[in-house]
This record gives structure tokens, C-alpha cells and sequence, in this order.
């Protein structure tokens, strides 16, 4: 595996190696020591996975206490995936990386704790895997709405009618009312 720092340092960029041959492809997608090496500290408890049609956006999640470190993984499909830091004493504090990811590149993303996280579905279908340091907390879980001004994410919306929401994404706390992280 490599990992690359993004513009935001502590968001990673994780790209496999992928081992093909004539029956398919293999690739490790989680090896403790190597994301040990690469500064990536985490004990993660919780697996999710999301199926989504094509124009869903699901964010910006995130939690106030528990707040989860999250390694994102494409199962299937093309999302544009999005962090904001939300660390109030980070010198990143209210900017936001953008990726697109793909099953075919199968590159994964690390999301450390204190960020808020969304995403937007370009294929016709994507499958999305999550690995998270804290377990999910409905009382603690927040939500920043996806268009917010102030944090001016340039998502890659397919046309007017998009994105599709739920009604927690569609009704998000604008960024300066939301709840930030220590």
C-alpha cells in the first residue's frame, strides 16, 4: 500500500497494490502495521456499508463525542467523497477535501476523528464500505447541510434535479451554527 497526504495532511489517500493474474485481482485493503507506519493510529469497532443509487448525497455526517475516524472503501461505483475539518484548533479547521473514488482504482480514503463527512454518487449504482474508530451514537450524531456557502464544496452534481436527500441531509445545520469538534 501507499499513502498519500492530501491537502489536508491528516486525510489520507490509500492506494493498494493490486495483484492480477488470469483468475481476477487480489489487494489487501487493511494491514495494521503498514497504516501504523504511515501514522494512521486506529482500532477500528464498526463496519458499514451503503448501497446508493446514482445522484444520492449522503452528508456531511459526523459526531460530537465519539466522534469516528473512518477508512472509506468503493465496493462498487464512482462517488464523490468529501471531508471537512471540523477541529476547531486545526490550522485546516472549516476546509474540505474533495476525492472522487472508484472501484476500479480502488484507492480508499482515511478520515481521521474530528471531520465531517458526505459523499455524492456519480455511477448508476455505488456500493460503499466504512471502516470506523467509535461506534455509531444517534444522541451525539450531527449533520452540516451539503451546500453550505461558507464551506463552498464544488460537488460534481449530474444535473438540477439532483442531489437526492434525506430529510436529516436536506434540513443540515448551516457550517457557522453547527457543533465543532476539540
Amino acid at each position: 500500500m501507499e499513502f498519500f497526504p492530501t491537502e489536508i495532511p491528516d486525510v489520507i489517500s490509500i492506494c493498494p497494490i493490486i495483484y492480477k493474474d488470469k483468475r481476477g485481482d487480489f489487494l489487501e485493503t487493511y494491514r495494521h502495521s503498514l497504516f501504523s507506519m504511515a501514522g494512521i493510529e486506529a482500532d477500528f469497532v464498526q463496519d458499514n456499508h451503503a448501497g446508493s443509487k446514482r445522484g444520492v448525497l449522503r452528508g456531511l455526517h459526523y459526531q460530537v463525542e465519539q466522534s469516528q475516524g473512518k477508512l472509506i472503501r468503493i465496493i462498487s461505483g464512482k462517488i464523490y467523497d468529501v471531508a471537512v475539518d471540523l477541529r476547531k484548533s486545526s490550522p485546516t479547521f472549516g476546509k474540505y477535501i474533495g476525492l472522487t473514488l472508484t472501484d476500479q482504482e480502488k484507492r480508499m480514503l482515511w478520515i481521521p476523528p474530528g471531520f465531517a463527512h458526505g459523499y455524492y454518487v456519480i455511477s448508476e449504482r455505488a456500493e460503499v464500505s466504512y471502516k470506523t474508530t467509535a461506534y455509531y451514537a444517534p444522541e451525539w450524531e450531527r449533520t452540516i447541510v451539503w451546500n453550505d456557502p461558507t464551506l463552498g464544496i464544488k460537488w460534481p452534481l449530474l444535473s438540477r434535479d439532483h442531489p437526492l436527500l434525506s430529510e436529516t441531509d436536506r434540513l443540515g445545520t448551516p457550517f457557522i451554527e453547527a457543533d465543532y469538534c476539540e
